[in-house]
Order: C-alpha cells, then sequence, then structure tokens
C-alpha cells in the first residue's frame, strides 16, 4: 500500500502546498505499532487491526479510529512461461503450506516450486496467511512452509517471481507487471475460475479481495481530516484507479 500512500501524499502537496506529509514502509505492523506508541497520525495498513492491537493501542491512551479509503484484490502469480494457468484456493493454500512441493504434482512440469511471500510484518502477509493458507478459518494453525522466500516489498516479489520459472507469489494488482502472469481462481473445483481485476474485486466474484485502510486516533480532525476526505474524493479515488487498486467511490 506504500506506493498508494506516496502517490496520495505527493497529489496532495499541490492541493495544500502548505502541508507535508512523511509516507515510510515497513508493513501494516510497523505502522500500526507507530500509532499505538503516538509517533504518528496516521497509519496504512492493508488488513485490519486485530483486537489484541487494539486493545494495545486502548491501553496506551489510543483510540484507534478505521477508514476504508481503497479497495485492492491479491494476484496469485507465476512465471509467464509457467503452464499452470487456474489453481484453487486449497490448492493454493497446500503450495504455501508445503504439502504441493513440485509443479507435476497439479498438472505442471517436473519442476521444484519455489514458494516467494512478503516478510511477516506485512498486512498482506497476514491476510494472505489468514484468508487464503489458513483459508479463513479462525482455528486453522497453518502457516507458511518454512522454506519460504520472505522479501520487504512487493516490488520484490513481481521480479523474483519474473525471473524464476519454478517460483509463485501473490501481490495486491497495483504491483502486477507483464513480467509476471496471473492465475485465475476459485474456492473449489467445480469453479468458476476467476482472475484478479477491479471489476470482479468489486462484484466479489474474486475470491482473494479486500480493504485498504488507514488509522486515526480517534475521529480525524484539523487537517487530517481534510486529507481523509480529500483521498475519499473524487480526485483522490482517481489515484487509486491509476495505480490498479480499486477505487471505493
Amino acid at each position: 500500500m506504500v506506493n498508494l500512500a506516496l502517490a496520495w501524499a505527493e497529489a496532495y502537496a499541490e492541493v495544500q502546498p502548505t502541508v507535508s506529509i512523511s509516507v515510510s514502509g515497513g508493513g501494516s505492523g510497523t505502522g500500526i505499532t507507530a500509532l499505538t506508541d503516538k509517533t504518528i497520525q496516521i497509519a496504512n495498513a492493508s488488513r485490519a487491526m486485530k483486537q489484541e492491537e487494539i486493545e494495545t493501542a486502548q491501553a496506551n491512551g489510543v483510540d484507534p479510529k478505521e477508514i476504508t479509503v481503497a479497495g485492492d484484490a491479491i494476484a496469485v502469480i507465476v512465471h509467464p512461461d509457467n503452464p499452470i494457468d487456474q489453481l484453487t484456493l486449497q490448492q493454493v493454500s497446500d503450495i504455501f503450506s508445503g504439502k504441493i512441493n513440485n509443479w507435476k504434482e497439479i498438472g505442471g512440469e517436473d519442476r521444484p516450486i519455489v514458494r516467494v511471500s512478503r516478510e511477516t510484518n506485512s498486512g498482506t502477509h497476514v491476510f494472505f496467511l489468514e484468508s487464503v493458507i489458513r483459508l479463513g478459518r479462525n482455528d486453522d494453525k497453518t502457516i507458511f512452509s518454512a522454506d519460504t522466500l520472505l522479501l520487504p516489498s512487493s516490488e520484490g516479489i513481481t521480479s523474483e517471481v519474473g525471473q524464476n520459472l519454478n517460483a509463485i507469489g501473490y501481490d495486491g494488482l497495483g504491483y502486477i507487471t507483464p513480467a509476471v502472469k496471473m492465475l485465475n481462481l476459485a474456492a473449489n473445483p467445480a469453479g468458476p475460475f476467476v482472475g484478479p481485476s477491479k471489476e470482479t474485486a468489486l462484484n466479489g466474484t474474486y475470491p482473494i479481495a479486500r480493504d485498504l485502510y488507514m488509522y486515526t486516533d480517534g475521529e480525524p480532525t484539523g487537517w487530517v481530516k481534510e486529507y481523509l476526505d480529500w483521498i475519499l474524493s473524487a480526485e483522490g479515488q482517481e489515484i487509486v484507479a491509476k495505480l490498479g487498486f480499486v477505487p471505493i467511490s
């Protein structure tokens, strides 16, 4: 989400040149912790805050206010020369958890599977773990395979997959490049198998869609409210669409 946050900040500087907004990365967990520690005024997050994070913030005198600012679809990606075009969510779960280790097990070539993921502090990592690897089951303790390659950026995932015929990874729509192939996914073997796009994320037919958030300490006021109002305006949401994410208005 950091590329979207940076684009908003740069565009808003032209609208309100007296307001300077600094954006740094590090993953959703880093932003949420900084908000809890009262060192920032807005936390960007590609996942919802967990109950324990909310309780920790409240114990520190912070009342997190959640604002949905955009939508996204998580694309499962492979090298363009990989013959696999579609997978079920269960197959994706089995691949990333280490139950499936060779592409031939799912109809591909006899090649070892290289798993590529965001690092654990990433909101996208957490979302993918809970919604795909664990298939939304709260009591499921399945985790990423221990040999999963953890990368610090979404751009790094797309780059690695685009160069490695054996690799599989996942990324938000806004980070996808022509260097990779997006797979069609289905919740069950009977289908339908649907590819990720703005349209399929909005109409609910793509099975891995999510919201993107900003968190503030209590109801936003002053320049923070003005900034968030601008993000939710037509001008702010136009930037969402331009970067490949899903506008909410």
